[in-house]
Formats: C-alpha cells, structure tokens, sequence
C-alpha cells in the first residue's frame, strides 16, 4: 500500500486559471440568446452568429480566447437548451444529414441520447467521443487539398488547408473549444483524464455537437464548388493484439471484485470515481471501446496522482497553464524528469507494470490503444474486447497495490486474484524491438525447418550434388568452424547439441527456442543499443524472406517439373536450386544462430568504444549487405542459384575474420562471465 497518496484533499485536477476558464467564463455573460439567430428551423447553422461572438486582441489580432468564451457562453446556452428541447425524431430530421461528412453518423443519436439525460459521465464520454470523430473527419477534409495529415489537433485547426474550406472564422471557433490550451481545451483536458464529470458543462458538448452539423453544411457548399468527393480513409485495425492476451477472461467474479476494491483504492481520486462504474456498466454492456476509452484516460489519471507523489512534485498533479506542457503518459512513462532527475515511478511500479504500459500505449510496433483512439481512428463499435479485458485485469492489479493491507489480504487469498497478479508480476514485454527480434528469429526457423519436407523431383532424377570444388569445400568448412565458435558462446544450461554434424532440424529450433527465452532487458534501452536491434532485425527479416523465396520457388518448380512444363534451361536452374540450398540453409541457421547469441548479449555494447562500436556496426551491415544480395539473387526474376555460392562464401570469410578478433558482444559477455568467475 502507498499511504503517502491523499486523494481526499484533491477537489479538482484542474489548475485555478483552466478551472475558471471552464467553469465559469462561460457562465459569467447572462443574457437570453434567441435560438432563431443561431439555427433556423431546418437546422441550418447560422455561421454568422456564433462567429461574431470570437474576439481578438487590440495589439496583435491573435485570438482573446478568454473574451470569445465569455461571449459564447450564452450562444452555448442557447444551443443546449434547443438540443434536449427536441425528440430524437425531431434531432433526426433536423441535423441526421448533416454529419454524415463524419463517417461515423451513428455516434451522434447516442450523443444526443446522453444530453437528454443529463447523466454528467456519459456527457464527458460522449464529448470524449465526438472530438476524436471530429478530428479524424477534419483530417479528411484537410487531405482534400493538403498531402500530409497534422498528427495533433491544433496543428490541424492552424492548416490553412481547412481555413481555405471552412473560412477563418469558423477555424477560430473551434479553436476556442478545442485546438488550443488557452482556450476551452475540451478535447485535452479529457482525454488526458483532467476533468471530472462535473467539471464539464453539457452546454460545451451541445455545442460542439451543433458545430460538427455547421461544418457538414459549410463542407457540402465547398465541395459542390470543386466538384470533389470526400474520401475517407479506412479506420485501423489494432496491430499484433493478439499478443497482448496476457490475463485469463475477466469473470463476472472479478469484476464484482473491481467494485469493490473501486471503493477503496487510493489510486482512484474520489471525484474520478463516477468514470471508473461507467467503465464497468459499458464493459457489461459489451461497449467495449468505451470501457477502453474511460480505463484509459482513469489510469493516466491515478498515474499522474503516483507520479507527483513520488517525484514529490504535487503541482503536476494539474493541468498546466497554456505556457508549460501537461503532465500525459509521456512525461509520466519518461525515465527521467525534465529537470534531468530519475523518474521515481519505475521504480515504484516495477518492470512488468511498466513493460505492460509501454506495451499498450507507446511502442511502435504495439497497438498504441490511447493514440488510435484519440485520434478518431478506430471504429469504436467493432473494438476487441480482449483489449478491454486486458485493461480491466491490469487495473484491478493496480488498484490492489493501493489498498488497506488487512483487505489486501482477504482478496490475494481468491485464486481468481491470485491468478491476476501471478501474470502481472511475470509480464515482459512484447513490442519493444527485443521481443520483436525474438519472434522473428524463431518465425525465421520455422520457415527454414520446411526446406526438407519440400517436394523433390522423382525417384529417375538424381539430384546433383554440390559441385566437389574447392569454393564448395572452403564454405562448409567455414560454416563448422563458424558453428563451433559461435556455439561455445552458448549458455551451458542452454546447449542442446552433443556433436555439430549433421543437426537434426528439430535441435535447431530448440536451440533457438532455449536462446530466446532468455531474458534481455528492454525497459529505456539505450539508443546505441536501439541502433544494433534495428540492423540485426533487418537481417533476419532478409532470411525470412530468402526462405519464403526459397519454399515458394521449389513448391512452383517441382509442380511445373511434375507437369512437364520446364523448358530444359529451367529444369537444369531448377536442379541448380536444390543442390544451392544444401548450403544456404545451415548459412542461415548460423545467422540465426549468431543475431540470438549477440540480443542475449545486445547490453554488453556499451563496453565498446566508438571506433570499435563502428567496426561492429560495419560489420553487421556486411552481413546485411550479403542477405540483401542474396535476397535478389534467390528471386524467381534473378534465379542466380550457382553466384550464391560465392557470394555466400565471401560472407563466411568476413564472420570468420571478424570472430577470430573476438570483437562480437557474445565475446565480451563471455570475457565478462570470466573475469567474474575469477
């Protein structure tokens, strides 16, 4: 437990000055604003209205975005109070057109349908909701003139591609909402998980609602002009997520256990409370994207709460000011502060908890949930629930920590959660270029593993042998002595071959098996470190392809051979083929066999100095170099069967030389080991 954390003096996570701009601005200016002004009885946006309310400083003529909330307020007003006066039919009728430009109309009945309740979670979600749609669609219109999408929102407002569709004006107004942290900053202050339920008005989400309509009539004027069609780019699927399936099925007895631990936990502030029992109903409610979005930005929120307490930095707690950055995940995740101090949070949370979150939300190759959300730039009805699974179970395993000891006790002693932190405790990542290398070190093995189940021509036909020349001799005689070096790098608990003639197939992926699992630190790797993975990952994925070339071409040439179609020059290069990879594959089981002993020894390239870790880095892109070659030389375009002799030949040289220098990290690892033994 961490009793250091006292979530009862915290009332609000909002700085004074963003607390005001939200709060009460927009509430100060009392006057009855005529709806008819604002929206004709068709539902026609009347631009001209809302517009007139954005204000700009005498000296400069940037924004006054405190003035502009002042005077929209009452605008805001207006618009909420039409909005909830309507049926859903009568919603429908009037607006259901209008955000189609969207791609993603059947999200606002449901807006709609949270403003009528007046249920103050389901608003902050549903405006959560709304600027990512609004931001993934303003994204599209951009693309209609502009070639690169902005990443962030307030970069996209500032485009003077969307100034160019909508007016200037217009882009002001949503700047006031949402593009900037001197204004109402709607979209960041939730999404990052500042601002409680109650924080945010309903009128705001109502009125971002209406503007999203304004924009689909402004859109479709702009577009009959240009004759152009709004094309929409697809929404991504979640890569690798499979993956990330660490935790067993959340239970209908763990959730119930959540609730409870809900209540208590000192991670959850009090007034977040509300978010975390929606989270749970829409996970019931099989609405798994919501449940995501609302664990998601709860968790950064209970983080940052751990974060300023360790760092003993209370003030991060709040959102910053428009001059300084907020506090997100990034900062939060960081192995060190701003001020160059170590980040006291790793520590506190452990690797697995730390790996688990930079697997869900920050490595490149992960499924990065938060971002993709955020953006708008997933379909939200078709989210998995295994990764709502998977958040709810690693937020149950966290709360925990921040619990009374004597309840602590009593839950640990349900074998459901004992299960839970079992996984948590053992987590290691599965996206950081470590694991990625891993897993394709071992897809690489499987691949080459096929080669002798390929089919081979009839029994009439010898095969030829290897041509007995001296070239021929000089490989396989490199490849033992290569085999042998590198093999006596190998872990002793980890050695699997009692003699290096002749490895069955099967030892191989044993070997590679047993070399992978061990484990390799991947938390804040270091860059120099980064640079090695990056060069050893694109060998491997040369050999990946070499073999894919390899089983596609044999399994075409022997039906073609079975048919009788081979013209006699390809049936001689199609017996050149499998006499060439005799050789190629034990070259690759010894490339295999080479980048899984340098990853387990990937830390020990700090020992290098600059010239020696340069020599290293010329010597992998040699290597690189050589799969590359022999990529284009094993195409079905090239088929030069015979040249990967010698070009493999040359290869074999260049690993022995460097070997016998014993400059490899699985030399310095072994030095290491010795001198510690002695």
């Amino acid at each position: 437990m961490m009793e250091i954390l006292i979530e009862d003096s915290i009332t609000t996570c909002l700085s004074p000055s963003v607390y005001d701009m939200i709060c009460k601005l927009g509430f100060e200016v009392r006057e009855n604003c005529d709806i008819n002004t604002i929206v004709s009885p068709n539902g026609e946006v009347c631009w001209q209205t809302i517009t007139e309310c954005v204000s700009y400083t005498e000296s400069d003529q940037n924004l006054d975005y405190q003035k502009s909330v002042r005077l929209l307020g009452p605008i805001c007003e207006a618009v909420h109070l039409h909005l909830v006066s309507l049926t859903k039919m009568q919603f429908e009728i009037r607006y259901a057109l209008w955000f189609q430009w969207t791609n993603f109309p059947e999200l606002f009945p449901e807006i709609f349908d949270a403003l009528k309740s007046l249920q103050t979670t389901t608003v902050s979600l549903s405006l959560m909701k709304l600027t990512s749609c609004l931001e993934r669609a303003l994204g599209d219109v951009f693309l209609l003139t502009g070639k690169e999408c902005p990443f962030l929102l307030r970069d996209l407002l500032a485009s003077e591609e969307l100034a160019q569709v909508f007016g200037q004006p217009v882009m002001d107004v949503l700047k006031v909402f949402v593009g900037s942290p001197c204004g109402l900053n709607l979209r960041n202050i939730l999404w990052h998980g500042f601002a409680s339920p109650q924080e945010i008005p309903p009128k705001y989400c109502s009125m971002v609602l209406l503007v999203t309509a304004g924009l689909g009539q402004l859109l479709k004027s702009y577009l009959q002009q240009i004759e152009f069609t709004l094309v929409h780019r697809s929404f991504i699927t979640l890569k690798n997520s499979e993956d990330l399936i660490v935790f067993p099925d959340v239970t209908p007895e763990i959730l119930s256990i959540l609730e409870e631990v809900m209540k208590t936990s000192t991670f959850i502030l009090k007034i977040m409370l509300p978010y975390w029992e929606v989270a749970i109903i829409k996970f019931r409610s099989h609405r798994f994207a919501d449940c995501a979005l609302l664990l998601l930005t709860q968790l950064e929120t209970g983080l940052r709460n751990v974060f300023a307490t360790v760092n003993k930095c209370p003030k991060r707690l709040l959102t910053a000011e428009s001059t300084a950055l907020y506090t997100t995940f990034d900062e939060i995740l960081a192995k060190e502060l701003n001020d160059g101090k170590i980040n006291q949070l790793p520590l506190f949370l452990g690797e697995p908890a730390m790996e688990f979150l930079w697997d869900f939300l920050n490595h490149q190759e992960g499924p990065r949930v938060r971002d993709h959300l955020s953006h708008g730039e997933i379909n939200l009805n078709e989210f998995p629930k295994e990764i709502a699974n998977q958040l709810l179970a690693f937020s149950l395993v966290l709360l925990l920590r921040f619990i009374d000891e004597d309840l602590l006790s009593v839950f640990k002693e349900k074998t459901a959660i004992k299960s839970l932190v079992s996984f948590a405790e053992g987590y290691s990542s599965c996206f950081h270029p470590v694991s990625q290398l891993k897993k394709q070190v071992l897809n690489c093995e499987k691949s080459i593993s096929v080669w002798p189940l390929l089919p081979l021509p009839g029994d009439q036909i010898q095969v030829t042998r290897l041509e007995d020349n001296s070239e021929t001799k000089s490989c396989n005689s490199l490849i033992i002595k290569i085999m042998y070096e590198l093999y006596y790098h190998v872990p002793e608990n980890h050695c699997v071959f009692k003699s290096l003639d002749n490895i069955p197939t099967e030892k191989w992926s044993q070997l590679l098996s047993e070399l992978c699992s061990i484990p390799v630190r991947t938390l804040y790797c270091p860059r120099i470190v980064l640079e090695v993975l990056i060069v050893l990952r694109k060998i491997s994925t040369q050999c990946q392809q070499v073999s894919d070339q390899v089983v596609t071409s044999s399994e075409m040439r022997h039906k073609q051979w079975v048919e009788k179609t081979l013209r006699s020059r390809q049936r001689q290069n199609y017996l050149r083929m499998l006499t060439s990879i005799k050789l190629l594959s034990p070259v690759l089981y010894l490339i295999l066999l080479f980048i899984a002993l340098e990853l387990v020894s990937i830390h020990f390239v700090h020992e290098k100095n600059t010239y020696e870790y340069q020599q290293y880095l010329k010597f992998l892109k040699s290597i690189l170099q050589y799969t590359e070659n022999l990529v284009t030389y094993t195409s079905q375009e090239k088929n030069k069967w015979d040249e990967t002799i010698s070009l493999t030949h040359i290869a074999l040289l260049k690993i022995w030389t460097f070997s016998e220098k014993k400059l490899m990290l699985m030399h310095l690892a072994k030095k290491s080991t010795r001198a510690v033994v002695l």
